[in-house]
């Protein structure tokens, strides 16, 4: 059972908020690079997007994560150098290319995502189960308040992703200006 905390002001719990969640970003990272140390924390969230959206063009990925083409650039050649990604041409557009997961690619997540699931599990096993769901609930709300939830959006057109459903991957929120994120 959690230690009851002292009253804060709104102010204080805004700063503890922001601490403890730049703490979480940075633990998140070092236990990325420790699941699956063959990818950044950036690919691994374009492929595990690329997976869910079933496809999808790299600049539609850039507007979605208010990433740098540029960024997304080097990351998806990382991906198709590990034999993750390919490139498909659009059946409505042959211009354009759509990127998709390869058979290696949905395993490399599969495996990702049972380790993290395990590492999640033993860090909250002794967790009430309220105080999980609670927790649970929180991060929902949490990411909702900016509008939309990259881990929930809706495909576009051709099952691509849309740029109209922009959102940032990082905790700082809709303010934050496109990066060059890499490892």
């Amino acid at each position: 059972m959690p230690t009851p905390r002292p009253a804060h002001s709104r102010d204080e719990s805004v700063e503890t908020i922001q601490r403890e969640l730049t703490a979480f970003a940075r633990r998140a990272r070092a236990t990325a690079a420790r699941v699956h140390p063959e990818l950044s924390l950036v690919s691994f969230t374009l492929l595990a997007h690329l997976q869910e959206q079933q496809g999808c063009r790299a600049t539609d990925l850039a507007a979605h994560y208010m990433l740098d083409k540029s960024t997304v650039s080097r990351q998806v050649a990382a991906l198709e150098k590990l034999g993750y990604v390919e490139r498909r041409p659009d059946p409505d557009d042959q211009r354009v290319h759509v990127l998709h997961p390869t058979a290696a690619g949905h395993q490399a997540l599969e495996a990702a995502h049972t380790r993290r699931r395990t590492l999640l599990k033993e860090r909250l096993a002794d967790w009430p189960e309220e105080d999980l769901a609670r927790f649970a609930d929180y991060l929902v709300r949490y990411t909702e308040a900016w509008g939309t939830t990259p881990l929930r959006g809706q495909a576009g057109a051709s099952g691509m992703c849309s740029s109209a459903q922009s959102a940032s991957a990082s905790i700082a929120g809709p303010s934050a200006a496109p990066a060059s994120v890499s490892r």
